[in-house]
């Protein structure tokens, strides 16, 4: 049974957008699946305003889980913390107009790498305050 994808996923495959990292970045998120061997690393450079200003990921895996990390990315660049926290698997496959159902698994795990790569700046932000907080108290 040949799987059929669409020209979306085809193109961000083939062009996958924001691929690499970035060095100076405060929110890193990495997750992976176990049954398909599939690893998403997501890199998120956040400002002051709490607005995703870029972000990169570096995906092993297939066609479809380079094509949602790729979407992924897009769909949350310039966009503030809370929105690209909304941001669903359903989303990204609706946005690549769809994914054979063997391959939903994909789009799965780009949310939860962006999810986790808001976890991590969270985490940073969160540690930050802390000392800073400790600093004026001395």
């Amino acid at each position: 049974m040949a799987m059929t994808y669409s020209e979306k996923v085809r193109d961000h495959f083939a062009n996958p957008r924001n691929v690499g990292t970035i060095e100076d970045a405060n929110g890193v998120g990495e997750v992976g699946n176990a049954v398909c061997g599939d690893i998403m690393k997501m890199y998120l450079k956040i400002n002051d305003d709490g607005i995703i200003e870029d972000v990169k990921f570096n995906t092993f895996g297939c066609g479809a889980a380079i094509a949602t990390s790729s979407m992924a990315t897009e769909m949350i660049k310039g966009k503030s913390i809370e929105e690209a926290a909304q941001l669903t698997n359903k989303a990204v496959v609706e946005a690549l107009d769809g994914l054979p159902p063997v391959k939903v698994h994909c789009s799965v795990l780009a949310e939860e790498a962006v999810q986790a790569a808001l976890e991590d700046y969270r985490r940073r932000k969160a540690q930050t305050e802390d000392k800073a907080g400790a600093e004026e108290k001395k």
